[in-house]
């Protein structure tokens, strides 16, 4: 196992910045392009990520914590953002921070690492999971996101990059 609760905090506390400074100040054309129908932009991943946060990864760890097996999580809704109301990326950017901060220091009143790592609880779709899981999800669900901003805004490129394709890994499909 490699998971390490400080270690993945120093990944989770550096998210909301990393977006920022990859985010902020873009033309729309950077910030809506999307890879097609049924895609999201880069906007929609910061409302999802906000959500996630609201609904997701803190409160299924106190839920875990708190009913183990016994119940299962409620189920989270990983559309839910889509069709939230319009307000600045730059406003949506700080509302994440705040959040994921808030959500971090509660993380850190809640979970022992010595005690509470291996604890179980159950997941609506995959059964009996661990403290550990979820909190390693939290970590590479950002990652996973951040890495779908850079290959969305990359993908608008695509034709205009000509040959070079060949050497463009995030073009590749």
């Amino acid at each position: 196992m490699n998971f390490d609760l400080e270690e993945a905090i120093e990944v989770l506390e550096r998210t909301p910045r990393t977006l920022e400074a990859l985010l902020s100040g873009l033309s729309a054309g950077w910030l809506r392009s999307n890879e097609g129908e049924g895609t999201w932009n880069a906007v929609e991943v910061v409302d999802h990520l906000i959500e996630s946060e609201r609904t997701n990864w803190v409160p299924r760890l106190a839920f875990l914590l708190q009913e183990g097996e016994s119940k299962s999580f409620p189920p989270f809704d990983r559309f839910a953002h889509l069709g939230q109301s319009e307000q600045p990326l730059a406003r949506k950017l700080e509302e994440f921070q705040a959040v994921r901060t808030e959500n971090l220091a509660k993380l850190r009143t809640l979970v022992d690492p010595e005690r509470d790592l291996e604890r179980t609880g159950r997941h609506p779709s995959f059964g009996i999971v661990r403290a550990r899981e979820l909190l390693s999800t939290w970590v590479v669900h950002d990652m996973t996101h951040i890495a779908q901003i850079v290959r969305v805004m990359a993908e608008r490129y695509r034709t205009d990059v000509g040959p070079w394709t060949a050497f463009l890994g995030i073009l590749k499909k």
